[in-house]
């Protein structure tokens, strides 16, 4: 965090997860589109507090960034959200079992 003693930082690359490439993906299409500024996502960013920081990885808070915004333009409702992440869930937990569903 900002300001504050840290670790050594690893500096190796590694292959992103298809997870966060789409995350990258959702933020750049929705902030195209308006529903967002980087100012907002990095709004919620530090709003989140420290704990966020240490329990979560980089792609996580930004997923979360991204879907405080979403909400608060009014893109969709966290009822929404939620029906439609159990629809999703039961597809299966593998896209080999979403495909075969």
């Amino acid at each position: 965090m900002g300001g504050q003693p840290a670790g050594p930082i690893d500096r190796d690359q590694h292959d992103f997860a298809i997870w966060e490439k789409r995350v990258d993906a959702l933020m750049v299409i929705c902030s195209s589109k308006g529903h967002f500024t980087v100012d907002g996502l990095r709004r919620v960013l530090e709003d989140m507090g420290p704990e966020a920081f240490e329990t979560m990885t980089y792609y996580e808070r930004w997923i979360a960034s991204v879907n405080q915004n979403l909400i608060e333009a009014g893109i969709y409702t966290t009822a929404e959200l939620g029906a439609r992440m159990s629809e999703v869930a039961e597809r299966g937990a593998t896209y080999g079992e979403a495909a075969n569903g």
